[in-house]
């Protein structure tokens, strides 16, 4: 069935329906990886936004429920240049097309990628839709897609309740604004004894359960929504424990302690951006998926100075904050794509708690 991908700036792409076949209006941005698309389609960073592909086959080792990053898939809408039909893996369990109609994402297939790619970069970061519709009428459909937001989209992908992953080291507090499985995975075979919150928990809560440490997770949408997490937070910094916060969570922690934030022109989503750490020049390949940045000029230099930059654009991917146990980066090192090259920064978090037990 003929699909087609509509631009708030007019362009019209037309391909072919992979997965549900409803319409959706979402941010359209691209993700650079070559490998690890179902970790993508389960990643709930992405809720609010339809993801392009930029490599051109997508589906040929299948789908293997075990790599998932969360339950279910959260974004709102998949593109790619060419789906494979019949995956090839051992592991494999199901195809990607099947996956998608599972869970009622719509996505389109067939069409040019590079030159959508090139607009999302050369014109920024736009909203479209996804549709079946034989006739589109733009004239009805170009106003509702300037006028989309994400919203507050943390509210829809974090958990409803408390929940334990008990183990025989430090407790750890994980604030969910959208956390991978890997975050508390890494820290659970590290022997920490993890607690994951609902980001609406407040830190009077949190704090009486006496943790160790505080693990303030990644999440979607624009940090600026999260008022309410942003006050906890700052009730967090206050509170002299350690803390450890990956791409929002380093958003929110720079929010509350006085910095600002910016949306990038086309974000970094991909799984081999190059990120230097400031106190040894060591660079290392990252995974990240992030549409906002923490404005360097912004941090004041008594609370906090910059500790990891990105090397292609200088972007601020990370902060050591001053007399406080707290540091935080913009990229995954949950992720992997080193595939073990920034699994020092859990090591670090342990350390900032007390060392190996």
């Amino acid at each position: 069935m003929k699909a087609f991908l509509i631009l708030e700036d007019g362009h019209v792409f037309e391909g072919r329906s992979i997965g549900s076949r409803k319409e959706v209006i979402s941010e359209i941005v691209f993700n650079t990886s070559m490998t690890g698309y179902l970790e993508v389609l389960t990643d709930p960073s992405y809720a609010g936004q339809s993801v392009c592909m930029t490599y051109p086959l997508i589906g040929n080792y299948g789908i293997c429920y075990e790599d998932e990053e969360s339950l279910r898939p959260w974004l709102d809408g998949f593109i790619v240049r060419e789906v494979s039909r019949i995956p090839s893996n051992f592991r494999t369990q199901d195809t990607i097309q099947k996956f998608l109609k599972r869970f009622d994402i719509p996505g389109i297939c067939g069409i040019d990628t590079r030159a959508l790619t090139r607009i999302l970069r050369e014109s920024g970061t736009m909203n479209g839709m996804i549709t079946t519709d034989p006739e589109p009428d733009l004239e009805k459909i170009l106003p509702k897609l300037k006028k989309y937001t994400t919203g507050k989209v943390v509210e829809r992908v974090t958990c409803t309740e408390p929940e334990r992953l008990p183990g025989e080291g430090y407790k750890v507090a994980l604030m969910d604004f959208g956390a991978k499985y890997n975050i508390p995975k890494n820290l659970n075979k590290r022997g920490c004894d993890v607690t994951v919150y609902p980001a609406w928990t407040t830190a009077g809560e949190v704090l009486a359960a006496k943790p160790d440490g505080i693990m303030l997770a990644n999440g979607p949408g624009d940090p600026k929504e999260c008022t309410f997490m942003i006050e906890q937070i700052r009730k967090f910094y206050d509170s002299d424990i350690p803390i450890f916060a990956i791409c929002l969570g380093h958003q929110l922690m720079a929010l509350a302690t006085g910095a600002d934030t910016k949306k990038m022109k086309y974000g970094h989503r991909g799984g081999n951006h190059p990120v230097k750490d400031l106190e040894t020049g060591r660079v290392y390949i990252t995974s990240q998926n992030h549409g906002y940045v923490v404005d360097i000029d912004t941090v004041d230099p008594k609370v906090a100075v910059p500790a990891f930059v990105n090397v292609n654009d200088g972007t601020l991917e990370g902060l050591r904050y001053l007399n406080k146990n707290i540091f935080t980066v913009q990229y995954h090192p949950e992720a992997a794509p080193g595939p073990l090259d920034s699994g020092y920064l859990f090591d670090r978090f342990i350390d900032m708690m007390g060392g190996a037990r």
